[in-house]
């Protein structure tokens, strides 16, 4: 298990935005009254998606706001890799799926396109715009490799497509999210290599089994029982 800490050099303070005040408040309704702590996870993402990370004085306005201890917004933050400690970069934070699958198919000379166009891992770019990590499966092993940028994943990536989809953000852009093979979802890349016969999943080649009337087994059952 990795440890998580605080980044160390933190802002002076936090506030809520108007919207973000809005929305916590209505997830904060969701639950009754004395179980308003429950709201702790989505606020922390609102706070997330309002700044891009997660500071410490952010923190301690969410426990004060649900009121809870400090430490067990603390506990939540540092447990959930999905909430980001320290700062990462403004218009496009990307990370990199390093796993296995992703790794075979080309992740680390992604790598180097990341590196290279924003530069070391887990740092944010001069201008403040970019950031990038490498991170554990992201569950689109079929169409690696592949990473998640801001909201969204970018599947079947090249060193080619993923220095023009940096570019393009650097531009002001927006790039397509999906994949860059032409693919829907997780289909086949080319043809289809299994289950190419639609008998064997159409369940016309299921054999049709008469179900014993059970009623009648047990009356069958019954009459051959002998007397007492």
């Amino acid at each position: 298990m990795s440890v998580r800490r605080l980044a160390k050099e933190q802002p002076a303070s936090f506030d809520f935005s108007k919207d973000t005040l809005k929305k916590a408040q209505w997830w904060i309704a969701k639950y009754p009254a004395e179980r308003r702590q429950s709201a702790v996870i989505p606020i922390l993402w609102l706070v997330q998606k309002q700044e891009g990370w997660v500071s410490e004085p952010a923190i301690r306005a969410i426990a004060e706001m649900l009121g809870m201890p400090v430490i067990r917004v603390l506990e939540v933050v540092t447990f959930y890799t999905m909430f980001q400690l320290e700062p990462v970069g403004k218009v496009a934070f990307v990370q990199l799926c390093g796993t296995t699958p992703c790794m075979l198919c080309g992740a680390n000379d992604l790598k180097k396109v990341l590196h290279d166009k924003i530069g070391p891992k887990n740092h944010v770019s001069a201008d403040g715009k970019f950031s990038w990590e490498e991170v554990e499966c992201l569950g689109a092993c079929s169409n690696a490799p592949m990473a998640a940028i801001n909201d969204y994943y970018y599947e079947d990536l090249t060193p080619e497509t993923l220095g023009q989809i940096i570019d393009d953000f650097a531009a002001g852009k927006k790039p397509k999210p999906g994949s860059y093979v032409g693919r829907k979802a997780s289909e086949p890349h080319d043809k289809i290599q299994t289950l190419t016969d639609p008998k064997l999943y159409d369940g016309s080649a299921a054999k049709k089994i008469k179900l014993p009337n059970a009623p009648e087994k047990a009356k069958k059952a019954k009459k051959a029982e002998p007397a007492a």
